[in-house]
């Protein structure tokens, strides 16, 4: 089957469409109100990131010509021109449900107010307060005809304003003033009566330029937000002199010079002050000019203010302790010795994991840990217990991946830190990216030796952990120990590639595993057994593994997906996808667990993972899969993923034609919220409502 026949929906289309699921959550009104504001923030960041990087990308290939069609696929100036279209019609859909929004809040007696709305009590408040809190943190920058156009950072916003001198005669400026990141950007107003008022700061600065300026014999005549995005790629030099560290730290640097990939300004902005900022920004509107709304870098709405209001926000249950756990008196790993855990974050708590590392950093029979770090928090206790165990005489050994996109200065501070104390910090594996997300305790009790092992689908980080749906396996499976200590063996000596026989371990054998399970499939569905795959994932996007998916599916495997995000697979295609069926859930956690189940003709194949299905994951980065032995746990997965295909809510329908509809609630079922479905099974062993499950949609005995 040839991969350029294939019906494959473009990555950038489709993660359009799932941005469209976020902007879904901001416009349903089941949704707590503030929590909508959130998810409006949450699309803004999204969509930052996505020029940040996609759209960066798809503007280096324009500059290849023809050999950009063969590379890619298609036409990338046709692809920018409706990604431009696409992203104009989701901000005005964002600018009408933030209006929408508005509105509600002040039913709730939420007002979220500019400057020119303040009475006089709160205008003295605001003048107070920039005078005490901002004017310190702002540096306006003038536009001088006669000289370069100030920098404007990446991720950062800006106020352009339009002076005109107080002594009139028409002469006018131009200035610039960076809305400052070292502070709230919402101010919390004093309360009248049972009213909040939240003013943000851009609308402080708007309120205060005339005391900026005024001094120099200029007013204010009108004020704009503005927003620049940089192309955020490294671009890595091939200096054999310079360390792995050097090299990173120095393109991180130039990042934020990058190449500039999208000007968004407010539609409201008048023509001749439009004109000028292009013309000095050397842009014009084809160069992906997004008219928007008053305010940008809306994802600071993700720290929206909670004002105390609970039924504002949503019920965040608190984390369980594993059941295992709960009543132990003993080191975690004596419980692990007995039997494999499995941890489901956000449900379970992250602060086991930070325990395991803190007895492990202390324990006198522990004589190494190893572990991989991709994103950690900036104040990482993860980080800080490998500290402890280097100061307690512990080998530690660190695999600090120093390409972990917008982590990388976080993660070269810890990887100093680290290094300085004594443990052994590895800076990645040349040509490949390490997304493992693996740990090995090794401990030496009664002169026995005994490894403890991790394996997850999510990083080590206890911020993330509270808001992404993640899998943690903790054994003390000796084969499962012995392989994890074979990847850090190769991660240590790259030269040293083993066989596992356990472990499926890309970029060596992951492909090649999972492309032959699905064979097993085919195989047994062309001889009339049963015969199905259940896959989980973030992403689906590589051509070849959706190729195998679509000839299973011709074969008349039953294939069932739930992809949060990128589905470049197109279901319900007749004589190719007849039998694939693909879902997504988006809700107040971010799914993110990755599992993958073939029914292997009777006796299942489980797996959770870190990788995706995306080409990267499969052949140019460190990833690995743990196959699920316990039958309590392989149990467990299956209720959580039947759980997750029930849910008649917060469940998108991904079809052929992009279009996100709701799963529907059938006559007679009841509604069924799958992420609060989870948390209540793994709290009480059952569900709360009786789950069914349409045999069409999902096989799992």
């Amino acid at each position: 089957m040839k991969k350029k026949s294939l019906p494959f929906i473009n990555r950038e289309i489709s993660w359009l469409s799932f941005n469209e699921r976020v902007l879904q959550e901001a416009a349903d009104n089941t949704t707590p109100l503030i929590e909508r504001l959130k998810f409006l923030g949450i699309f803004s960041n999204n969509r930052d990131e996505f020029y940040r990087v996609r759209v960066a990308t798809v503007k280096r290939l324009t500059k290849l010509g023809k050999k950009a069609v063969e590379i890619y696929g298609e036409d990338p100036k046709d692809l920018l021109v409706k990604l431009q279209r696409k992203v104009i019609e989701q901000q005005n859909k964002f600018e009408t449900i933030y209006q929408i929004l508005l509105e509600e809040l002040k039913a709730s007696n939420v007002f979220i107010v500019n400057e020119q709305h303040l009475n006089l009590s709160q205008q003295n408040y605001i003048k107070d307060y920039f005078n005490n809190e901002v004017v310190s943190l702002i540096y306006p920058l003038m536009i001088d005809d006669n000289k370069p156009f100030p920098y404007m950072k990446d991720k950062a916003s800006y106020m352009y304003i339009k002076l005109e001198s107080i002594t009139g005669g028409g002469k006018t400026k131009y200035a610039l003033i960076e809305i400052p990141s070292r502070t709230t950007r919402f101010v919390v107003l004093p309360k009248q009566g049972n009213k909040h008022f939240i003013i943000l700061i851009d609308d402080v600065i708007r309120f205060n330029t005339d005391l900026i300026f005024k001094v120099f014999g200029y007013k204010t005549v009108k004020a704009f937000n503005i927003k620049l995005t940089r192309d955020a790629e490294l671009d890595i030099d091939n200096d054999v002199s310079k360390s792995m560290i050097e090299k990173i730290s120095s393109s991180v640097k130039a990042r934020k010079q990058g190449q500039p990939v999208r000007f968004v300004y407010d539609a409201a902005m008048p023509n001749d002050m439009l004109r000028y900022i292009m013309r000095k920004l050397g842009m014009d509107k084809k160069d992906n000019a997004i008219p928007g709304g008053r305010y940008h870098n809306f994802k600071d709405f993700i720290g929206f203010p909670n004002l105390g209001e609970s039924k504002l926000v949503f019920n965040y249950p608190q984390p369980l302790q594993h059941k295992l756990l709960q009543n132990n008196t003993g080191t975690i790993t004596s419980v692990i010795k007995k039997k494999d855990i499995l941890l489901h974050y956000p449900y379970h708590s992250f602060n086991q994991i930070i325990n395991l590392l803190r007895e492990a950093s202390i324990d006198p029979s522990v004589e190494s840990i190893k572990i991989t770090l991709y994103r950690v928090a900036d104040s990482s206790k993860i980080a800080n217990a490998l500290v402890n165990a280097v100061k307690n005489g512990k080998r530690v050994v660190v695999l600090v991946e120093l390409q972990a996109r917008f982590d990388e200065e976080n993660n070269i501070y810890w990887a100093n830190k680290l290094s300085e104390v004594g443990a052994k910090v590895i800076y990645g594996v040349p040509g490949l990216k390490v997304h493992s997300k693996l740990c090995l305790i090794t401990a030496k009790e009664k002169g026995k030796i005994f490894q403890y092992g991790h394996i997850g689908t999510g990083n080590f980080n206890e911020k993330t952990a509270k808001i992404y749906t993640d899998f943690t396996l903790l054994t003390a499976n000796k084969n499962i120990c012995s392989e994890i200590n074979k990847v850090f063996d190769f991660y240590e000596n790259n030269f040293k590639v083993t066989e596992f026989k356990h472990l499926v371990v890309a970029p060596f054998y992951m492909r090649k595993t999972f492309t032959q399970l699905i064979e097993t499939e085919i195989h047994n569905a062309k001889k009339k057994k049963p015969a199905y795959i259940i896959l989980k994932m973030n992403s689906l996007v590589d051509k070849d593994m959706i190729a195998k998916l679509y000839e299973a599916s011709k074969a008349g495997v039953q294939i069932t997906l739930i992809v949060r995000g990128i589905c470049s697979l197109v279901t319900g295609l007749e004589g190719w996808s007849d039998n694939i069926k693909a879902f997504s859930i988006v809700d107040k956690y971010l799914e993110h667990a990755r599992t993958f189940i073939f029914c292997n003709d009777g006796n299942e194949k489980m797996f959770i993972s870190s990788a995706d299905w995306m080409s990267r994951n499969l052949d140019s980065r460190s990833e690995v899969a743990v196959p699920i032995y316990d039958e309590e746990i392989r149990k467990e997965i299956k209720d959580i993923i039947n759980i997750q295909l029930s849910g008649n809510t917060k469940v998108r329908i991904i079809d052929k034609k992009q279009e996100n509809h709701y799963k529907k609630q059938l006559p007679g079922d009841k509604k069924v919220r799958a992420q609060d479905e989870v948390y209540n099974y793994l709290k009480t062993g059952k569900t709360k409502n009786k789950i069914s499950i349409n045999t069409k949609e999902m096989i799992l005995n």
